[in-house]
């Protein structure tokens, strides 16, 4: 017997309805007189900026501490945070604090949006998720206080702490240091490096991932396979791609003026920053081509499902690295260890990486007919957006009002999820047919 359904919608077009109404709300906050200091946004840049806030993207059409006003740049950070925890998470927080109880659509909705499997523990989830951030980010604050007040004053300091703290656990990737380039007069502090290096990490690595670490106490025995999983895939790829833009760019005209311990640095930033947090100690225009190319895999890499990042997710690309090994071995199953992940998941897997790859390469043929720009340009601003990471090549100010719109449509498929959409856009009720057809064989490699 099928449970009826009518009347309600559905958990992928609730997602997806949620991310729409937070960007188009902002986005009119944005075209206010006093959201710019000039007095005057057009309503396309405002949509392209609270499009990139709440997607946690970081691509802008301006600068953001020169145009936007105090006001403006608030707007900016709740967007951050809205989009950073999830359209979700704040109407879970709503239900608790009007002591409404989370029905199973209210749960369902939740763990979907969360990364999690379980509809267990769902308020202690939301619960953690909101004291994690807040701490996460207060200290994170804390420590670049140390160094933005001394630069800044107490005021400007603080409140510039407290923003890109924000954005970087967010892996938003804005930014309030005008026309300095991103963190560039920051590339050899230790301080600020390591600190904005570790908000993205843990922002990356999924609410899920870090709840369980905090409910373990930190004992790597007691952690879920998952946790344990994505944790090592997720160090080896940031060891791995740290060691590459060394050996690619050491010298190049990026690490020119760096020195020793500032090589290493940078390549630790560039390495963690391209898994879509957005901010930037370079100049990506004088990066190597190797390491121009490798900046634009870990962007469409990503980071971990049911995190602040984007990108198809490490868990989705560690899954199809692991069949691609087993189906060359001839074997039948994907084993870890003592474990097995089921072939429906490289199913899922491919199918993600495939639909991402052919919307990369039509957005980039559209805006290659439109703009006069090269296609090293072009392709790193649409995988930049998709995977919304922010990083650009000086692009993003130049781009005429038909490519900022396919930008924005990539940011918002690339925080909602393009498995989220497409589930919510096809039909709710749609079973698969009963009677299933004659295999054939179609010849592969």
């Amino acid at each position: 017997m099928q449970l009826k359904t009518k009347g309600k919608m559905s958990i992928w077009r609730y997602l997806t309805l949620g991310y729409l109404i937070v960007i188009l709300v902002g986005s009119v906050l944005l075209v206010l007189p006093f959201a710019a200091k000039d007095g005057s946004t057009s309503y396309i840049n405002a949509l392209f900026t609270a499009t990139s806030a709440a997607c946690v993207t970081g691509l802008v059409p301006f600068d953001t501490f020169t145009h936007w006003t105090l006001f403006g740049q608030i707007v900016i950070l709740l967007l951050i945070q809205l989009g950073g925890l999830g359209f979700t998470t704040f109407v879970s927080i709503l239900l608790i604090m009007v002591k409404r109880g989370f029905g199973l659509y209210e749960r369902s909705a939740v763990i979907k949006a969360l990364g999690s499997n379980s509809l267990k523990g769902v308020k202690t989830l939301v619960k953690q998720i909101v004291i994690g951030t807040l701490i996460f980010e207060l200290v994170g604050a804390g420590l670049l206080s140390i160094r933005f007040i001394g630069d800044f004053g107490v005021g400007q300091g603080i409140y510039f702490s407290i923003f890109h703290a924000v954005s970087a656990f967010c892996n938003a990737g804005f930014d309030l240091m005008g026309d300095a380039g991103s963190l560039s007069a920051y590339a050899t502090d230790p301080l600020v490096v390591i600190t904005v290096c570790a908000l993205i990490f843990i922002g990356g690595l999924g609410f899920c991932v870090w709840g369980d670490i905090f409910n373990c106490r930190g004992n790597p025995k007691k952690f879920q396979f998952y946790t344990k999983f994505i944790v090592l895939c997720s160090v080896i790829l940031l060891a791995v791609s740290m060691g590459l833009f060394l050996v690619f760019d050491w010298n190049s005209e990026a690490y020119a003026d760096k020195g020793i311990g500032g090589r290493f640095l940078c390549a630790l930033f560039e390495a963690m920053t391209a898994r879509t947090a957005g901010f930037y100690t370079v100049d990506y225009n004088k990066i190597s081509q190797s390491g121009y190319l490798l900046t634009v895999i870990l962007m469409f890499i990503g980071g971990c499902s049911g995190s602040t990042a984007g990108g198809i997710k490490v868990g989705t690309f560690a899954v199809m690295i692991m069949g691609m090994l087993a189906a060359l071995r001839g074997k039948q199953d994907i084993n870890l260890g003592k474990r097995r992940v089921e072939m429906s998941q490289l199913h899922q897997a491919l199918a993600i990486f495939t639909a991402y790859l052919t919307i990369i390469l039509v957005a980039v043929m559209t805006i290659c007919a439109i703009e006069p720009f090269g296609f090293r340009e072009i392709l790193f601003e649409t995988v930049s957006a998709l995977g919304t990471v922010g990083l650009s090549m000086s692009l993003t100010t130049s781009l005429s009002i038909v490519s900022k719109l396919i930008l924005i449509l990539l940011m918002f498929a690339g925080r909602a999820g393009v498995l989220t959409i497409s589930m919510a856009l096809s039909q709710k009720n749609q079973t698969e047919a009963q009677i299933r057809r004659p295999v054939e064989v179609i010849f592969i490699g």
